[in-house]
Protein backbone atom coordinates (compact mmCIF):
# COMPACT_ATOMS: atom_id res chain seq x y z
CA UNK A 1 0.00 0.00 0.00
CA UNK A 2 1.64 3.31 -0.52
CA UNK A 3 1.34 6.86 0.41
CA UNK A 4 -2.18 7.67 1.98
CA UNK A 5 -2.17 11.20 3.13
CA UNK A 6 -0.19 14.08 5.51
CA UNK A 7 0.19 13.03 9.30
CA UNK A 8 1.85 15.68 10.89
CA UNK A 9 2.62 19.36 10.03
CA UNK A 10 5.53 21.17 11.89
CA UNK A 11 4.70 24.88 13.23
CA UNK A 12 7.59 27.12 14.44
CA UNK A 13 6.17 29.05 17.27
CA UNK A 14 8.10 31.39 19.82
CA UNK A 15 6.10 30.33 22.52
CA UNK A 16 4.85 26.78 23.25
CA UNK A 17 2.36 27.45 25.56
CA UNK A 18 0.92 30.67 24.00
CA UNK A 19 0.53 28.42 21.06
CA UNK A 20 -0.99 25.34 22.81
CA UNK A 21 -4.23 27.43 24.04
CA UNK A 22 -4.57 29.51 20.62
CA UNK A 23 -4.80 26.07 18.62
CA UNK A 24 -7.04 24.14 21.68
CA UNK A 25 -8.94 26.81 23.50
CA UNK A 26 -9.53 29.45 20.47
CA UNK A 27 -9.39 27.04 17.36
CA UNK A 28 -11.02 23.71 18.76
CA UNK A 29 -7.98 21.61 17.80
CA UNK A 30 -7.43 18.82 20.55
CA UNK A 31 -3.77 18.63 22.54
CA UNK A 32 -2.97 14.73 21.56
CA UNK A 33 0.60 15.08 22.98
CA UNK A 34 2.21 17.27 25.07
CA UNK A 35 5.27 15.90 27.01
CA UNK A 36 9.12 16.86 27.80
CA UNK A 37 11.51 15.38 25.35
CA UNK A 38 15.77 15.55 25.26
CA UNK A 39 17.59 17.80 27.47
CA UNK A 40 17.23 21.42 27.81
CA UNK A 41 13.74 21.73 28.23
CA UNK A 42 12.26 20.45 25.24
CA UNK A 43 8.54 19.73 24.86
CA UNK A 44 7.19 18.03 22.20
CA UNK A 45 3.58 19.60 21.60
CA UNK A 46 0.87 18.40 19.22
CA UNK A 47 -2.63 19.15 18.78
CA UNK A 48 -5.47 17.42 16.01
CA UNK A 49 -7.53 19.52 13.90
CA UNK A 50 -11.53 18.79 14.54
CA UNK A 51 -11.47 16.50 11.93
CA UNK A 52 -9.30 14.09 13.58
CA UNK A 53 -7.35 13.62 10.27
CA UNK A 54 -4.40 16.47 10.41
CA UNK A 55 -1.73 17.02 13.30
CA UNK A 56 0.25 19.75 13.98
CA UNK A 57 3.42 19.80 15.89
CA UNK A 58 4.26 23.27 17.87
CA UNK A 59 7.82 22.93 17.13
CA UNK A 60 9.64 25.92 19.59
CA UNK A 61 11.18 28.34 17.35
CA UNK A 62 12.29 31.32 19.36
CA UNK A 63 14.67 32.26 16.03
CA UNK A 64 12.01 32.25 13.64
CA UNK A 65 13.75 29.77 11.48
CA UNK A 66 10.65 28.13 10.46
CA UNK A 67 9.12 31.00 9.04
CA UNK A 68 8.60 32.46 5.62
CA UNK A 69 9.10 35.92 4.47
CA UNK A 70 6.14 38.10 4.85
CA UNK A 71 4.36 39.12 1.30
CA UNK A 72 1.55 41.24 0.96
CA UNK A 73 -1.75 39.35 0.30
CA UNK A 74 0.28 35.84 1.11
CA UNK A 75 -0.21 33.12 3.68
CA UNK A 76 3.48 32.40 5.77
CA UNK A 77 3.41 29.12 5.93
CA UNK A 78 2.17 26.16 3.36
CA UNK A 79 -0.90 24.66 5.05
CA UNK A 80 -4.18 25.41 3.86
CA UNK A 81 -6.82 24.63 6.97
CA UNK A 82 -10.41 24.52 5.89
CA UNK A 83 -13.81 25.17 6.87
CA UNK A 84 -17.41 24.24 5.70
CA UNK A 85 -18.42 28.28 5.19
CA UNK A 86 -15.28 31.00 4.99
CA UNK A 87 -17.73 33.48 6.46
CA UNK A 88 -19.20 32.07 9.24
CA UNK A 89 -15.63 30.62 10.07
CA UNK A 90 -14.39 34.30 9.91
CA UNK A 91 -17.49 35.96 11.83
CA UNK A 92 -16.55 33.02 14.90
CA UNK A 93 -13.40 33.15 14.99
CA UNK A 94 -12.52 36.90 14.68
CA UNK A 95 -15.46 37.28 17.47
CA UNK A 96 -12.72 35.20 19.55
CA UNK A 97 -9.94 37.82 18.60
CA UNK A 98 -8.23 35.95 15.74
CA UNK A 99 -7.04 37.87 13.10
CA UNK A 100 -7.34 37.78 9.81
CA UNK A 101 -5.23 39.78 7.39
CA UNK A 102 -7.65 38.95 4.44
CA UNK A 103 -10.89 38.99 4.54
CA UNK A 104 -13.13 36.23 2.85
CA UNK A 105 -13.08 36.91 -0.64
CA UNK A 106 -14.27 34.98 -3.72
CA UNK A 107 -11.52 33.20 -5.97
CA UNK A 108 -11.71 31.09 -8.71
CA UNK A 109 -10.80 28.36 -7.02
CA UNK A 110 -13.49 28.73 -4.41
CA UNK A 111 -13.94 30.88 -0.93
CA UNK A 112 -10.72 31.64 0.74
CA UNK A 113 -9.57 33.75 3.88
CA UNK A 114 -6.38 34.24 5.80
CA UNK A 115 -5.81 34.20 9.49
CA UNK A 116 -2.96 34.66 11.46
CA UNK A 117 -1.58 32.80 14.77
CA UNK A 118 -0.15 34.84 17.91
CA UNK A 119 3.56 34.00 16.41
CA UNK A 120 2.63 35.73 12.70
CA UNK A 121 2.45 33.07 11.38
CA UNK A 122 -0.51 33.65 8.55
CA UNK A 123 -2.53 30.24 7.14
CA UNK A 124 -4.94 30.36 4.29
CA UNK A 125 -8.39 29.22 5.09
CA UNK A 126 -10.31 27.79 2.25
CA UNK A 127 -13.85 26.67 1.93
CA UNK A 128 -14.45 23.08 1.09
CA UNK A 129 -17.05 22.38 -1.16
CA UNK A 130 -18.85 19.78 -1.04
Amino acid sequence: MGMRGVSKVVIGVRDQQRAREFWSQTLGFTVTTDAPYGDGGHRWLEVTSPDGRTALVLSADPDDEFRFPVREGRPTANVFFYADDVERTYEELSAKGVEFPAKPTRQPWGWWAMFADPDGNRYALQQREP
